[in-house]
């Protein structure tokens, strides 16, 4: 399921990249705004209830599909591009394996659990 899961994420991934590539933007106007939509982390600072739910808001395919649509019908390049490059940073995230953010901590996500896993206690 994994596995189905991650090219799901690559097909979306390549599919921005297309998109983006018809867009009238320089090629490097991807990686400069790639790591904007993790501004969203900022959240954590009020908790990791509010972080959670910052980061969630900014990582969900929904608000970068509209912003994309409203982009298009809207005839505004900069809208299209930001939906452009929030749907490849979502996808490019969840590729690697992070997913949505759990209020009990930033390392818990909806996909697995990221990071380094805390040492079991020895038994005596």
């Amino acid at each position: 399921m994994k596995t189905l899961l991650t090219l799901d994420e690559a097909a979306s991934l390549l599919l921005a990249l297309l998109v983006f590539a018809h867009l009238p933007y320089a090629w490097w106007w991807l990686p400069a705004l790639f790591l904007v939509p993790d501004l969203s982390m900022l959240g954590y600072l009020a908790g990791p209830r509010s972080g959670a739910y910052c980061y969630n808001f900014m990582h969900h395919k929904l608000l970068a599909l509209a912003l994309a649509a409203a982009g298009w019908g809207l005839g505004q390049p900069a809208l299209l591009l930001a939906g452009v490059v929030l749907l490849f940073h979502i996808s490019f995230d969840r590729v690697l394996g992070y997913g949505f953010k759990f209020s009990s901590g930033f390392q818990d996500t909806h996909l697995s659990r990221t990071g380094k896993q805390p040492v079991a206690a020895a038994v005596a």
